[in-house]
């Protein structure tokens, strides 16, 4: 390849468009991802790796673990929200262990629907709704066996991850599978 800067660049430039996309739904995606091209652009800037293998060994692998991340949703049958909600609970590989696919993916649609019939306009400033919002979290992670000393890193980042997703709650109000 002649022009190995140039596609380094348009690849990384692509890279990081569709992990700006992602962060906007995903927080776990989005952030495992972005610490990946970063880690890859750091040993790239200072000289460790060249051209040739930042592109073959980290951009193009990257692009296609992106890929295959979008595709795993799908295949698990969740939407979007719901894979995000997923990969929420699943930053937990001991959960994931004991609990298994089918599981989570139960809880990541209970979780969607909670969250959804809970959010108003203004619930991600109010204190309230949110404390709500925590205790019927903590409850459905209970009642699904969901490993108790993990709990409260899961609620935090199910909170956190609805929050990322306000908009899309407030503006697409219940649609039932």
């Amino acid at each position: 390849m002649d022009q190995k800067n140039l596609a380094v660049e348009l690849l990384k430039k692509l890279l990081r468009d569709e992990l700006k996309r992602k962060s906007k739904f995903n927080l776990v995606q989005s952030k495992t991802f972005t610490e990946k091209l970063e880690e890859a652009i750091n040993r790239y800037h200072s000289g460790q790796i060249d051209s040739v293998e930042f592109l073959e060994k980290w951009l193009i692998p990257l692009g296609e673990e992106l890929r295959h991340a979008d595709k795993r949703g799908v295949d698990l049958g969740l939407d979007y929200r719901e894979f995000a909600f997923y990969t929420a609970l699943e930053v937990n590989n001991s959960a994931v262990k004991i609990l298994g696919d089918e599981v989570l993916k139960h809880i990541a649609q209970e979780l969607l629907k909670t969250v959804r019939n809970s959010t108003t306009i203004d619930w991600t400033i109010k204190e309230s709704v949110q404390s709500a919002l925590r205790r019927n979290i903590r409850r459905i992670l209970r009642l699904h066996g969901y490993p108790p000393d993990l709990q409260e890193k899961a609620v935090e980042t199910v909170i956190t991850q609805a929050k990322m997703l306000a908009d899309d709650f407030i503006n697409n109000k219940p649609t039932e599978h």
